[in-house]
């Protein structure tokens, strides 16, 4: 699954489940079968992937500096982006308050999937713009139909690839991620471009689920650690500049380009 057009969604219904019991349930025959053609195979190459057997039945199977990318779900599950108790769960109005827009800033909202964080972030910046970025045509259209219903004209849907959002070079003041970088199938290719994309003075603002705290009730291949972050983004040149736990469960990581 990792070469499919289903990269750029926040969650995975198979694997961002909240109940303790979908956490452990036993591999079905067909997922058993699916988990033998990896067995024994090590597949490492210069740049951090490896093939090898998914150490759990939500990854796909291809791992980078360590760790399994996971699954991701398509624009039929889009109805999760938009459920009604999102803000409580993940403070989603303390996130685009800690973001510290600028009226006149570009902002990429890369797996902007149907606008949830496009539109809000859209009225923050009302001398700039938003690239509300995604892979999946699917989405875009949602998403433009939302853009006439939400009457906001500074938005523009671009529709990037698995490995490029295709922004263009030095134009980004801050490029949004939420909980989808860890499901990219080609991280280190997206995040190059993203670097590339950002100002002089631009930021990357990466929100994960945090892998250190236990008590946060996600399945462990869908979390993230600061240590982990740091070790990925450095690979392509962004440093960690801040790092804001106001969020009740993610961790608000801010990178921007090494000096």
């Amino acid at each position: 699954m990792f070469s499919s057009p289903l990269l750029f969604l926040r969650v995975s219904l198979a694997g961002l489940l909240l109940f303790p019991a979908a956490c452990t349930q036993p591999p079905t025959e067909s997922t058993a079968a699916q988990l033998s053609q990896f067995q024994g195979s090590v597949v490492p190459d210069s740049s951090g992937y490896e093939r090898r057997a998914p150490n759990d039945l939500n990854g796909i199977g291809k791992y980078y500096m360590g760790r399994q990318i996971a699954h991701v779900m398509g624009h039929e599950g889009s109805d999760w982006l938009e459920r009604p108790d999102r803000q409580q769960e993940e403070g989603t109005d303390i996130l685009l308050r800690e973001l510290r827009l600028k009226p006149t800033d570009v902002v990429a909202d890369l797996g902007a999937g149907t606008g949830y964080f496009t539109f809000r972030l859209s009225t923050l910046v009302p001398q700039g713009k938003v690239l509300a970025v995604d892979i999946q045509p699917e989405m875009l259209a949602a998403l433009e139909a939302n853009k006439a219903r939400f009457k906001a004209p500074n938005v523009e849907p671009v529709l990037g690839t698995t490995k490029n959002p295709n922004l263009p070079a030095n134009s980004v003041d801050l490029v949004l991620v939420v909980d989808a970088y860890h499901e990219f199938d080609h991280p280190r290719e997206m995040m190059r471009a993203v670097r590339n994309a950002l100002r002089p003075t631009g930021r990357l603002a990466l929100v994960e689920y945090r892998a250190e705290d236990p008590n946060v009730p996600i399945k462990r291949i869908h979390k993230m650690s600061v240590e982990q972050a740091k070790r990925e983004m450095a690979a392509i040149g962004l440093e960690l500049a801040d790092t804001i736990e106001t969020l009740p469960q993610q961790h608000l990581m801010i990178f921007r380009r090494a000096k």
